[in-house]
């Protein structure tokens, strides 16, 4: 069997840490994967492995997981309650973690309307708190949410989304608060922009004593140009742009404003090292996994350590 999870062992011995992602491709092709594994490995403690992302199908996120194994990586697998009930869930959980799966992230999932598919109907049997509850309940007290036991509980580290920019901002602390008592063991945020408003979210949560039985990873994903940064800012939901973020890389020189987001980046991520409560990094380089192994190292987070 298998050992236990390396990314609860970064976090346990008290280091600083670093986690990657990976998106699944919209094909069939396991040298995709282990394409952009190569430039993770080495330079990450875990990879999200993401399922169906934006709501747009791809290789199924426990593939992809065992692929990323394959290839050297630990993956953190995700799993979202659009797609599945409750027993396509926890047979997935067994069948990953019998593959050597060891981390898990439970999530809602993007509805389906946004995807490509918005006539496919959203399952949501359960949602996000009842997913890590029930993979709390699998490995804890190994029994399926039926009741039965489980001949060998899935052993795994649970892990949920934060998103502390969404509207009430003051319900922000509260959710997570929720995900807390359900189970989870460690938290991956949205991409954060807003410094000052994702300060205050952390002392919040700092006072409520929240950050003492959670390992919150905060989010970073580097802007390539003024027109993701722009797009985010108005498109996507729950994230929040500063203008000042726009107007820093609009200053940058010719070709030169992808350097500028990853400066921003590694100023962040510089931040969140010193920010009480913060116990480590989620990179999401959005298919610019080929960037990783840079942005570890002007970030400072490099090697990293072996537990």
């Amino acid at each position: 069997m298998k050992a236990g999870s390396n990314l609860e062992k970064i976090l346990e011995a008290g280091h600083f840490a670093f986690t990657g992602e990976l998106g699944p491709p919209r094909g069939s092709n396991a040298d995709e994967v282990r394409e952009k594994a190569e430039f993770l490995k080495g330079n990450v403690d875990s990879v999200n492995i993401t399922d169906n992302q934006t709501a747009m199908v791809r290789m199924s996120s426990w593939a992809a997981s065992i692929i990323a194994i394959q290839a050297g990586l630990e993956p953190n697998y995700q799993m979202v309650c659009r797609d599945r009930n409750r027993l396509a869930m926890q047979s997935d959980i067994l069948g990953a973690y019998a593959l050597g799966v060891r981390n898990m992230l439970c999530l809602s999932g993007d509805h389906q309307q946004f995807g490509d598919h918005p006539q496919a109907l959203g399952v949501f049997d359960i949602d996000s708190m009842q997913l890590i509850n029930m993979a709390k309940t699998m490995r804890d007290e190994g029994k399926f949410l039926g009741g039965a036991d489980i001949e060998e509980p899935p052993k795994l580290f649970i892990g949920a989304a934060s998103n502390p920019f969404a509207e009430p901002f003051d319900w922000r602390v509260h959710r997570l608060a929720k995900k807390i008592s359900a189970g989870v063991d460690f938290i991956q945020t949205q991409c954060i922009y807003n410094m000052e408003k994702f300060r205050e979210f952390v002392k919040r949560a700092n006072d409520m004593g929240l950050l003492e039985k959670v390992y919150l990873l905060a989010g970073v994903t580097p802007m390539k140009s003024v027109g993701m940064a722009k797009y985010m800012k108005s498109k996507v939901p729950g994230m929040d742009v500063p203008d000042e973020i726009i107007k820093r890389l609009q200053g940058a020189e010719k070709g030169k404003v992808a350097d500028e987001g990853i400066k921003i980046a590694c100023e962040q991520i510089e931040e969140f090292k010193e920010l009480k409560g913060i116990a480590g990094v989620h990179l999401m380089a959005i298919e610019w996994e080929h960037m990783v192994p840079e942005i570890a190292e002007r970030a400072g987070v490099l090697p990293r350590p072996e537990v």
